[in-house]
């Protein structure tokens, strides 16, 4: 009994000595010159850990999400994603580390010319050309079932209410099995029952599927709901960090203010 207990302090040991799956030091990002967005920010994300940023709009929330992923080419700073420096990797790396991540986006991003289908095929078909039609059928009704719009297969996204095509772009999301997901306001715009369903989704997709995520929203019921930690960003820097309760309870009545 005493060598089990030895072992198990051991591995609770290494689990906390594992490095960050995202980690970003000292990040930088100006437009136009003079418009500095990003100012030095540093933040990490654990493995199986749920972030949630929270800030002013034009704060740099997105512009810090999409430089993860190399949609925006930072000044300065380093990103490491899995312990790889993205700035570093080229395209075909770039690419591959992709794979690995799922961003939703504020639209969904669904393209309104192909059914609900053929939108989660096409991702499919692209990043997985050795699948057959039966196996990508089943990817796709498996991801539905997921997010639980199995029905809404042979759908248009014009016929799919705002919170079904968030459903369906997380499912798109999902097809491709991402190790981490960025979800960029994935409730803005949604009423309040549903903004908490995909609040919920989101935190169940955590438990099922095992993943990390930063979660960008100005929705603080959804970042009660799903944040393991929240940071906020202040002109363009990390202002404060702690969990939903230890924020609302900040000392900085700035803080303080996205809670009441």
């Amino acid at each position: 009994m005493i060598k089990e207990k030895e072992n198990t302090d051991e591995t609770k040991s290494k689990e906390k000595k594992q490095a960050p799956i995202i980690e970003i030091k000292d990040l930088h990002k100006t437009f136009g010159g003079d418009n500095k967005v990003l100012k030095g920010v540093n933040l990490t994300v654990n493995k199986g850990e749920d972030l949630v940023i929270l800030g002013r709009s034009g704060s740099g929330k997105s512009v810090t999400i999409k430089c993860i992923v190399g949609l925006i080419e930072p000044d300065k700073g380093e990103i490491k994603v899995f312990g790889e420096n993205v700035l570093n990797l080229d395209k075909n790396e770039l690419n591959k580390m992709r794979v690995r991540i799922g961003f939703l986006f504020q639209s969904a991003a669904l393209y309104d010319s192909m059914s609900v289908r053929e939108n989660l095929a096409f991702t499919l078909a692209a990043h997985k050309r050795d699948l057959s039609a039966e196996e990508i059928e089943n990817e796709v009704m498996e991801a539905l079932e997921n997010v639980g719009l199995q029905d809404a297969v042979d759908k248009m996204p014009a016929e799919l209410s705002g919170g079904m095509r968030k459903r369906i772009g997380l499912a798109r999301t999902l097809i491709l099995k991402p190790e981490i997901i960025l979800y960029d306001e994935p409730t803005t715009g949604l009423d309040t029952i549903t903004s908490r369903e995909i609040s919920e989704l989101i935190l169940d997709i955590k438990h099922k599927q095992k993943t990390s995520s930063i979660i960008i929203t100005h929705d603080m019921a959804c970042a009660k709901l799903t944040a393991d930690r929240i940071m906020v960003l202040k002109e363009g820097v990390i202002h404060a960090e702690g969990t939903y309760e230890e924020l609302e309870k900040d000392e900085d009545e700035w803080v303080r203010s996205f809670f009441e």
